[in-house]
């Protein structure tokens, strides 16, 4: 990128080509160019780096600039700027580092004025402001609106990652238990072709239609793992001193489900010393089937919930407007978070029972809970107590979502709900969930939105109507 002081001259129609300068005089665009700097920059030079002070306000006279932004690993294009626009002015009037970067698309010509003669030409020309006040309120609703598709399309990206993993699981676990099935049912059958062999009293066989019963009805009487686990030392100790053969493999489904050595040591007297391993073993093997069928319909019943929880979140094929059920609303959105809160957060629930449904933009509200909900997970580190609440307050409601973390800075709270302000490094995520949370509460919803924060504890309370009541007001 080459710079040279611009010289002296008439550049009355060059400078008046931008609509900002668009009023100036031929001698008051002489003197802005020749207090400027002309830059001549390469296709695919940086003209603005991203998190650079921001020092001048750039006309372009000639060629086409890119503006991006980085979001992590992504890098977001918000706009492609051409001659007769200018860029900068924002980092220029707040004294702030660049919230993008800008690159050349084509062999580009800029006129880089500096932050005295801009501050000068406001002072000559109030006028001036106002147009500069409309390109940056139409700036903002385009970057904005550009950052939301880019930041959902992200979101729904990190949904998708964290659902597939939470899908993997159960999917898992039923190929698993579908393996072991067949083995288990195979094992079942012979040991009932053997049980059918033998020649059994009349107590013997009404003793073993009550086990027959008792496996049928055994998903009942599961008992904790933890439990099961003690139980089944026990177990496999006893059986074998009765004498039965690898005890180890049917005492785990025994003590699944509820078998203790108390309960087994009558068998050893209902059934004939011959008879007594040969029911164990059909036993043991009707119960290991029906633990893994179980398994089975816990594994499936876990993947229907997901689909329903996110199929909910979405509102998929419902209009926008909806009668919502907070909590309902509320839990979907754990749901879907869930591979972020199970390794270290605690998820406090207390749900008003008597909690109205509301007229609300369903969706809407789903994405306020996501950002909050998210923000307070990174604040926590993945570990520490969530807690969400719901109450009525006459014809309103109140959402209360709080956490552990450490609190947020006075100096960060004060811009807390402002457009692409954010507390991440330069490039990480673009800023704006909770300045579309708000936007959501309080434009959308007619709604309010405040938090209190201290150290170990921050937290957000979203109060809506209970009907939008009306024309609901426009996006933006």
């Amino acid at each position: 990128m080459n710079e040279r002081a611009a010289p002296a001259g008439q550049h009355g129609a060059l400078i008046r080509q931008v609509p900002l300068f668009a009023d100036l005089t031929d001698a008051e665009a002489d003197e802005l160019w020749a207090s400027a700097t002309e830059i001549e920059a390469a296709p695919g030079e940086v003209i603005i780096a991203e998190g650079a002070p921001g020092d001048s306000l750039y006309l372009i006279l000639a060629g086409a600039l890119e503006v991006t932004k980085r979001d992590g690993d992504r890098e977001i294009t918000l706009a492609t700027r051409r001659p007769g626009e200018f860029l900068g002015e924002m980092s220029l009037l707040e004294q702030a580092p660049r919230s993008a970067s800008v690159r050349a698309v084509a062999a580009s010509r800029l006129l880089a004025v500096g932050p005295e003669a801009f501050r000068g030409l406001l002072a000559r020309r109030p006028e001036a402001a106002t147009t500069l006040l409309r390109t940056v309120a139409g700036r903002l609703r385009s970057t904005e609106a550009s950052l939301v598709q880019s930041d959902k399309l992200a979101s729904l990206g990190t949904l998708a990652a964290g659902l597939a993993h939470e899908l993997n699981n159960p999917a898992a676990a039923i190929q698993r238990s579908t393996g072991y099935l067949n083995e288990a049912f195979e094992a079942w059958r012979r040991r009932t072709v053997q049980l059918s062999a033998l020649d059994l009293a009349v107590d013997e066989r009404q003793s073993l239609l009550a086990l027959e019963k008792g496996i049928a009805e055994c998903g009942l009487a599961r008992i904790e793992d933890a439990s099961a686990r003690k139980e089944e030392q026990r177990l496999i100790s006893r059986l074998e001193a009765m004498g039965i053969a690898e005890p180890w493999e049917i005492a785990p489904a025994m003590a699944a489900y509820g078998w203790t050595v108390e309960r087994v040591e009558p068998l050893a007297t209902t059934f004939a010393g011959p008879h007594l391993d040969p029911v164990l073993q059909w036993l043991g093997a009707g119960l290991a089937a029906q633990q893994l069928m179980e398994e089975i319909q816990r594994a499936s019943k876990a993947i229907s919930d997901i689909v329903r929880a996110v199929k909910s979140y979405a509102y998929l094929d419902q209009a926008p407007v909806q009668d919502v059920d907070l909590k309902t609303s509320l839990e979907d959105t754990l749901m879907i978070l869930n591979h972020k809160l199970k390794h270290g957060i605690e998820v406090v629930r207390t749900f008003a029972a008597d909690l109205p449904r509301i007229e609300a933009y369903a969706g809407e509200l789903n994405q306020v809970w996501t950002n909050i909900i998210d923000n307070a997970i990174q604040a926590m580190d993945g570990k520490g107590q969530l807690e969400i609440g719901t109450r009525r307050l006459g014809e309103e409601v109140e959402v209360r979502i709080a956490d552990s973390g450490p609190g947020i800075p006075a100096e960060v709270a004060a811009r807390m709900f402002e457009p692409f302000f954010t507390t991440k490094a330069q490039g990480v995520g673009t800023g704006l969930g909770l300045h579309i949370a708000h936007n959501i509460v309080v434009n959308r919803h007619r709604g309010r939105i405040a938090f209190d924060t201290r150290p170990g504890r921050t937290e957000f309370r979203i109060v809506l109507p209970l009907r939008l009541g009306g024309a609901a007001p426009g996006k933006g």
